[in-house]
């Protein structure tokens, strides 16, 4: 019964906090204005500007800022304890995650469908475009070289999960052209999409398929190899041929797995006895993990606060909202839903593990359970802490709930496998494009247009990230010389990201500013503060690579909060009230203090008026 009310009442709170918080945020802080001309009817291209129908590109969103990432942070940071983890993901997820996604999405839109990179020189500096984009292009080689080794080792943890992951990209296609060339009806096509989906599941099932080493590539290359492949082809393709019909085929499927786990937690709430909260509601000093202060805040983020988010709100939805009234639903809701979905990844590595957890000693196997089920899971940090043990983690306890309603375990582990690794390809699919656009803008402002084509840039970013991921050799794993940056990293972006919030909106004058800077200094303290910490470890160590890194990052971090304290506390800019509605601005237009962009600013104004 404890399980059902703690889920119960944390989706309460959700629905209250988007009515009242959200719906506060759009219109009286962002003063939201559903005529006001958005990039996607601007600049449509019918390639990457495509305005969109909301449901629809709630879907993209949510599934590209999800990936696995509300899976593998609370299925490790659990090991502090369910309650310090749950609060992190409620609290975060309402008061800062949800501000951090919207505002960047509604700046972004404001400003020509832009990155947060690009329209950093705008609310900060010029000087500070340049570290910014650093700062996101490290963040996504990362991701997109890691990426293509998440879903690889879920390939092989879950081989009944790749026929119906790949047969989902034809099915994608076929209802893009369907509802976009012969006007299908969307709702009832992508419910037949579905289910045509899931009947896949179920032949996957009986048909798992392990790919073997190939000419002496370990599986976990071969198939990184082939993804990379894949998010090249996916990420030059319009928007509508696959990125849409896809993401929208995985809000489903989201829908339905969390469906599956809220009836299974009911069920199991009421039809079995041991049942319960097997972690340790805290646990503060768990065998060889760092302090739970401040790494609880930078091992979940995708269910809290993820600067990720921001890549992706700046990056492909602001250039596929229709209308700023849908961008509430699309930046506030998808945040407050990945949180909904980190409280059931809670409940699964906190409960449902308890259900049952195949332990193996040597030949020996042993069905475990209760606590001591979760605490041979979690008997120690360097135990919990590898990608294959936080997502064993997940799909055991969900499997094990989804189970409790009599569905065949094994059909279950196949579901919530697909499941994840759907979410990571459509991660991987994103990232690839977003950092497309990252560097088609600044070679721009660098005047190599060469990087304008959508082909060339897009192989740049594939081989970047192939170089990062065989660096270390042909299994593929090279980035994760890197991984222990990235925690770090993206709530550091985070961080930065509030700040540039902050400061668009102390332009409106007032203390709306107080919404995002309060979460932004509380984000860079904790993040900095990890960062500081984790280079201490690192020279103790012999990675030479992770000690530049992030002494790198940590100076250029230190350079932007500087610049950006600097322009916080300036005030040699105005607002002028303008009559022209295509300044999307919410009609002001702001004259800068710097003498080139105020005399193109007046250049461009006289021009409209003439």
């Amino acid at each position: 019964m404890e399980v059902f009310l703690l889920m119960i009442g944390t989706f309460a709170g959700y629905i209250i906090m988007y009515q009242l918080y959200g719906r506060f945020i759009g219109s009286r802080i962002f003063n939201l204005n559903t005529e006001t001309s958005t990039p996607s009817i601007q600049q449509e291209d019918g390639i990457d500007y495509v305005p969109t129908k909301k449901e629809i590109i709630f879907g993209h969103h949510f599934t590209s800022i999800a990936g696995t990432g509300p899976i593998v942070g609370p299925a490790i940071a659990i090991i502090w304890g369910w309650i310090p983890a749950l609060i992190w993901v409620f609290v975060g997820s309402v008061v800062m995650g949800a501000v951090h996604d919207f505002g960047a999405l509604i700046i972004s839109m404001r400003n020509q469908g832009k990155s947060i990179s690009e329209y950093t020189a705008k609310y900060i500096n010029s000087r500070t475009r340049i570290t910014f984009f650093i700062m996101v292009f490290l963040e996504l080689w990362i991701v997109i070289a890691v990426f293509g080794l998440v879903i690889a080792v879920i390939f092989n943890m879950f081989p009944q999960s790749v026929l119906p992951v790949w047969l989902e990209v034809p099915i994608a296609m076929l209802l893009g052209y369907g509802i976009y060339k012969k006007n299908w009806n969307v709702t009832v096509w992508s419910i037949v999409a579905v289910l045509v989906m899931y009947a896949t599941v179920i032949v996957g099932n009986y048909v798992p398929l392990k790919i073997p080493e190939i000419t002496g590539i370990p599986a976990t290359g071969v198939w990184t190899i082939l993804l990379l492949i894949y998010a090249y082809i996916a990420s030059t393709l319009p928007v509508t041929t696959l990125l849409q019909p896809r993401d929208f085929i995985n809000s489903h499927q989201l829908v339905i797995a969390m469906t599956l786990l809220i009836v299974g937690v009911i069920v199991a709430s009421f039809g079995i006895s041991n049942f319960e909260l097997v972690a340790p509601a805290v646990q503060t000093t768990p065998a060889k993990a760092p302090n739970m202060w401040p790494f609880l805040f930078i091992t979940i983020a995708c269910g809290a606060i993820s600067g990720f988010h921001s890549l992706v709100s700046s990056g492909t939805s602001s250039k596929q909202v229709r209308n700023e009234g849908d961008s509430l639903f699309v930046g506030y809701g998808s945040m407050l839903m990945e949180g909904a979905l980190a409280t059931l990844v809670i409940i699964a590595v906190a409960a449902g593990i308890g259900l049952g957890y195949e332990s193996t000693v040597g030949d020996a196997k042993e069905m475990l359970t209760g606590f001591k089920a979760w605490n041979t899971h979690y008997s120690s940090w360097t135990a919990a802490s590898g990608l294959g043990s936080k997502v064993a983690a997940f799909v055991v306890g969900a499997a094990n709930i989804i189970n409790s309603m009599g569905i065949p375990r094994s059909i279950a582990v196949t579901i919530m496998g697909v499941f994840v690794a759907s979410f990571a390809g459509t991660t991987l699919d994103t990232a690839t494009r977003i950092q497309r656009y990252v560097l088609t803008e600044i070679f721009t402002h660098l005047k190599i247009t060469i990087f304008s084509n959508r082909f060339f840039s897009t192989f740049i970013v594939v081989l970047t990230a192939a170089i990062l991921a065989f660096a270390s050799g042909a299994d593929g794993k090279g980035a994760l010389k890197l991984w222990p940056l990235f925690g770090a990293v993206n709530q550091t972006l985070a961080s930065l990201a509030l700040f540039i919030i902050t400061l668009y909106l102390k332009r409106k004058g007032g203390i709306k500013w107080l919404i995002s800077g309060i979460p932004a200094l509380f984000m860079i303290i904790m993040t900095l503060w990890a960062t500081i910490e984790n280079q201490l470890s690192f020279w103790k160590g012999t990675n030479t690579l992770l000690k530049i890194v992030n002494s790198i990052i940590i100076l250029l971090v230190i350079w932007i909060i500087i610049e950006a304290f600097i322009q916080f506390f300036k005030n040699n800019e105005r607002i002028v009230k303008s009559t022209k509605p295509e300044d999307n601005e919410e009609t002001e237009a702001i004259i800068y203090s710097q003498p080139t962009i105020r005399k193109n600013k007046e250049r461009k104004y006289s021009k409209k008026s003439s």
